[in-house]
């Protein structure tokens, strides 16, 4: 039986849990394969490797890993691109906006921890007018180590100044879990996400799971802890 925590912050991935950044980063993949001479992928199948940046991405693209030859080359295009178009069509996932009203009528702080370089997690928020309402935007490279190093979720807490044992963390990653597990803190898996279709999620050893934003509302208790 999961013990009973006060929630005191919540914090969220961005990529595929606050944010459906999947357009953008899809459509800069297909500005890389066009470059190529290769036909756009749709976004469906784009959308399950967003959360995995420019690496992934170019993997699918290009079948190409960072020791690649042509890897650096291509990740240079990719960025060109998702840097001067990094919000044209990403938006918050449906809910978001009134989970984030809510929390912040509730007096609890949020914040985004996620492994997107500060370089573009910075602008990006700030394109979707949350910068400034975030309690904290930790980046993939804030820290000497990203998730699912747990050294990103514990700078969060210490930066919102609530322990890390009363900090909700909401991804959809694998990573995710494990850096919030290991960090103390409660770690949901945000099914809306970019989850691939064959992924075990029993393996994740997540404390829960909701298919929408405002469900998180329901794992919530000011009072007594975690429902």
């Amino acid at each position: 039986m999961m013990q009973k925590t006060k929630t005191g912050a919540v914090l969220f991935d961005l990529d595929g849990t606050f944010a459906d950044t999947a357009p953008d980063l899809g459509a800069a993949l297909n500005h890389v394969r066009s470059l190529h001479q290769l036909p756009p992928l749709p976004l469906e199948v784009t959308r399950l490797q967003a959360s995995h940046g420019s690496a992934g991405l170019l993997k699918l693209g290009f079948n190409v890993t960072p020791d690649s030859a042509e890897f650096p080359a291509l990740r240079e295009a990719f960025l060109a691109h998702y840097t001067a178009h990094i919000c044209d069509h990403t938006t918050l996932f449906p809910g978001t906006a009134e989970l984030i009203t809510e929390l912040e009528q509730r007096g609890l702080p949020w914040g985004i921890v996620t492994n997107k370089p500060q370089r573009f997690t910075l602008p990006l928020m700030q394109a979707l007018g949350y910068a400034s309402r975030a309690a904290c935007l930790v980046s993939g490279d804030t820290c000497a180590h990203a998730k699912p190093n747990p050294a990103p979720m514990l700078h969060a807490a210490e930066i919102i100044g609530v322990p890390a044992q009363n900090c909700l963390y909401l991804g959809d990653d694998k990573r995710d879990m494990e850096a919030g597990n290991a960090a103390g803190m409660t770690s949901l898996i945000a099914l809306y996400g970019y989850i691939d279709p064959m992924a075990k999620l029993d393996t994740w050893q997540a404390a829960g799971a909701i298919a929408s934003p405002l469900a998180l509302l329901q794992h919530i208790n000011s009072g007594s802890g975690l429902s």
